[in-house]
């Protein structure tokens, strides 16, 4: 999940802030809907003010607040019922909940803090449903994994009133795609397309185009409702980045967007009442295009869902980018103005499109990018955390997630209840 947008070296560094600032002044400069633009086609979009994302309205970093602020009361209401919860959570592995011990820590840290939620792996980006599952698909390609016994995790969770929401991973699945090879994204040559994980490892991924995958990930997300997940939270919910060059999908007739959007709203339906949420690239809150290539468009994406969860980690914005009118030349050292800004941006973006449904419910950063080269990025902890999850009640929001890939978190960070 963790996309590391810096490069390795001084020279890159320098390389990349040249190509993103270019990249963010062409983009200004298109935002009308040209019908000729092949590689960044703009979809069609109903506004209800024009002037609302313009960057010279758009509003400065505040000095953070003493205590939070509530959110607007004039947000959408949803199709889906919620529960009366405002979701303060942590991300746990498959791995971290099959530790009888550490689901006992994670109860006991929910009692006593201000965590009343989790995101809990169901199928994590190594293709595998974390626990015994009975949809035919999945048994038959063996994609599943006994990481932790899905039952006696939601029931102890759930015995201490934490709200559990299912993480689903989609796309990004070497277990399905390479058994099913007709499924999975090719290049032109009709070779597999994999991406490169480093170490010698590979991933290949699902065509979101083909609406066979839609059914697969659909039938795995029912089995855990059915199991007692509060939530489902598609992730990878897009096409790899990086892919463009060695990929044509042209025969579709079919926009990358309109593919992503459409196997929401199918996701939506098939699963009536259930609270659906996509994760979604943290740039995408800025950028007017689909400049990743990956069928993200912040105005379209939360049409039919309840919920997108912008990732907006300080660490993956690139060096010299600006949000909302703000440049950062170190991003990973503001962790609050990054998150005040993509925040603001994405609430002005979406404030304007008519009958848009989703909420926003961001993901926080509470890992240190040691990555990235000295001097560009700082440790996190305690300070960092609380720092960006002021600046979503500053936004005008009430929800957020933290992650850390190996759930080893800053506790400390935590309000006491």
């Amino acid at each position: 999940m963790i996309k590391k947008l810096a490069a390795k070296s001084v020279k890159n560094k320098v390389i990349l802030f040249f190509l993103v600032s270019t990249m963010v002044f062409s983009m200004s400069s298109c935002g009308n809907k040209n019908p000729s633009d092949k590689n960044n086609p703009q979809p069609n979009i109903t506004i209800g003010n024009e002037n609302a994302d313009n960057p010279e309205n758009g509003e400065s970093t505040p000095e953070p607040d003493a205590s939070p602020s509530p959110a607007d009361e004039g947000q959408q209401d949803n199709d889906t019922v919620k529960k009366d919860i405002k979701v303060k959570a942590l991300y746990l592995t498959g791995w971290t909940v099959g530790s009888s011990e550490r689901v006992q820590h994670y109860i006991d840290l929910a009692k006593n803090t201000e965590i009343n939620s989790y995101v809990v792996d169901i199928k994590d980006d190594d293709g595998y449903v974390g626990y015994e599952s009975n949809v035919p698909a999945v048994r038959e390609a063996g994609a599943w994994k006994k990481k932790y016994d899905v039952d006696s995790v939601l029931k102890a969770f759930h015995d201490n009133d934490i709200h559990v929401i299912g993480r689903l991973v989609c796309f990004k699945d070497p277990v399905y795609s390479q058994k099913n090879p007709s499924l999975a994204i090719k290049k032109t040559d009709g070779t597999l397309w994999k991406e490169n994980l480093g170490s010698g490892k590979y991933a290949t991924w699902l065509n979101p185009y083909e609406k066979e995958t839609w059914d697969y990930l659909i039938s795995i997300a029912k089995e855990a409702v059915e199991r007692g997940f509060d939530e489902i939270q598609f992730d990878y919910v897009r096409f790899p980045n990086g892919a463009k060059k060695v990929t044509d999908f042209s025969r579709y007739n079919k926009e990358k967007y309109e593919a992503i959007n459409e196997f929401l709203a199918y996701a939506k339906k098939e699963l009536p009442g259930v609270v659906i949420s996509a994760d979604v690239f943290g740039i995408i809150c800025e950028s007017p295009a689909d400049t990743e290539d990956i069928g993200q468009y912040l105005e379209l994406i939360g049409k039919d869902i309840d919920y997108i969860s912008p990732m907006v980690y300080p660490s993956h914005y690139a060096l010299g980018q600006t949000v909302n009118g703000v440049t950062f030349a170190k991003p990973d050292f503001e962790p609050y103005a990054v998150v005040y800004n993509s925040l603001i941006k994405a609430k002005n973006r979406i404030s304007a499109v008519d009958g848009y449904k989703a909420d926003i419910r961001a993901y926080l950063q509470d890992f240190t990018a040691s990555w990235l080269d000295t001097g560009y990025y700082k440790k996190y902890g305690p300070e960092e955390v609380r720092q960006q999850i002021q600046a979503v009640y500053d936004a005008g929001y009430e929800e957020w997630i933290l992650w850390n890939a190996g759930n080893k978190y800053s506790e400390s960070a935590l309000l006491k209840e």
